[in-house]
């Protein structure tokens, strides 16, 4: 007993110096639990909707309202034809589009059926499907009031899916998936490289080597980057040949994506590295950051279906930008001009965190 003691109080007081490991096996399990709890939701809620007005009249503005007044659809803008209403959807600036007919009113007053158009951005088959069940039913709302009045009337609607016409599931998960796994293994693999090095004391023979420290981090950098650079070419052909996702867009807009996304993770895994002591903390530190950015990534669920105060957070998050890359190119055929923003906030993130993590290494090998 006083040796057990003993052991015990020595363990309590190695985490109470150690506050990084409360930090990661309290506090993180907490956050992660109620980030979790919000956004792994099925519901589908404020799709951006844009809508072509044709008709002008009260009778259109009516439906306008029944349609936007629900938490299904969010009027996103109003669009002067069907072009441009089928370039928005294509450049992801809006989910779904209404197209109203010159002559809804004229219809709804003699009372003589009418058909109203909805377009619904395919590229998530369960957010088309869903969304189309929502404006069906709202339809049908406003058809049961109309028929309360005199002469009856019945609005019947056309829904046509836009990038997906199949409504195939796997195209937005494997898009969104890649990016997981570029982050998830890019930080694995280099934080446990460099963790192992500096545990088998290496980094003492590299001062003694003639290398500058440029020379040394690129050296850790490079080889990782061509090893995820197969993982990348596996993946991209087991998601054209093996899911059947087309290529609607540029192959050069997805390949700068990847290797910006492939950088992102190796620049994580080198500031966990630079920041844990030992292999446990650094395999701790990489399973609290990857979950969440799972998770607020929009790889899984749609980010409108996401809490408000919890979707700025999927600003800056590189799966979230390297989702929207691919999808873009690959299935809506978007071109690098619409996906600038997310260019922007993935290099930024990824410099960012090359440069902390640079600066950490060389602090460490002066």
């Amino acid at each position: 007993m006083p040796r057990l003691f003993a052991l015990l109080l020595k363990e309590f007081r190695q985490m109470r110096h150690d506050r990084r490991i409360i930090f990661i096996a309290i506090i993180a399990p907490f956050i992660q639990l109620v980030v979790f709890g919000y956004v792994l939701s099925a519901d589908v809620k404020n799709l951006p909707l844009g809508i072509v007005d044709d008709s002008r009249t009260p009778q259109s503005r009516d439906l306008i309202e029944v349609m936007t007044q629900s938490e299904s659809f969010r009027l996103a803008g109003m669009y002067g034809s069907t072009r441009e209403l089928g370039d928005a959807i294509s450049r992801g600036k809006i989910d779904a589009g209404l197209v109203i007919p010159y002559d809804y009113a004229r219809s709804v007053v003699l009372g003589k059926p009418t058909s109203i158009q909805i377009l619904l951005d395919a590229t998530n088959a369960n957010v088309a499907d869903i969304g189309q069940g929502y404006a069906a039913s709202t339809v049908a709302y406003l058809s049961q009031r109309l028929a309360r009045g005199s002469p009856p009337s019945t609005v019947t609607l056309v829904s046509t899916y836009v990038n997906n016409p199949g409504l195939v599931d796997s195209w937005f998960m494997v898009t969104g998936i890649l990016g997981i796994l570029l982050i998830l293994n890019g930080s694995m693999i280099s934080s446990t490289m460099m963790i192992k090095e500096r545990s088998a004391g290496t980094l003492e023979q590299l001062l003694m080597s003639p290398a500058s420290t440029t020379e040394i981090i690129l050296s850790k950098v490079i080889p990782l980057f061509v090893l995820l650079t197969c993982l990348a070419i596996v993946s991209l052909t087991a998601i054209r040949f093996v899911f059947g996702v087309p290529l609607h867009g540029s192959l050069l807009v997805v390949a700068l994506g990847v290797a910006l996304c492939m950088l992102c993770g190796i620049a994580l895994g080198m500031c966990v590295a630079t920041i844990a002591t030992n292999a446990l903390q650094a395999q701790l530190a990489v399973f609290f950051l990857n979950p969440p950015l799972a998770t607020l990534s929009g790889a899984f669920t749609p980010i409108e279906a996401m809490p408000t105060w919890l979707q700025p957070f999927t600003i800056p998050n590189p799966i979230a930008n390297f989702a929207a890359i691919a999808r873009g190119a690959l299935i809506r055929g978007t071109d690098f001009s619409a996906l600038w923003q997310n260019f922007a906030w993935l290099a930024a993130v990824t410099f960012a965190l090359l440069a902390f993590s640079i600066v950490r290494y060389r602090r460490q090998l002066l």
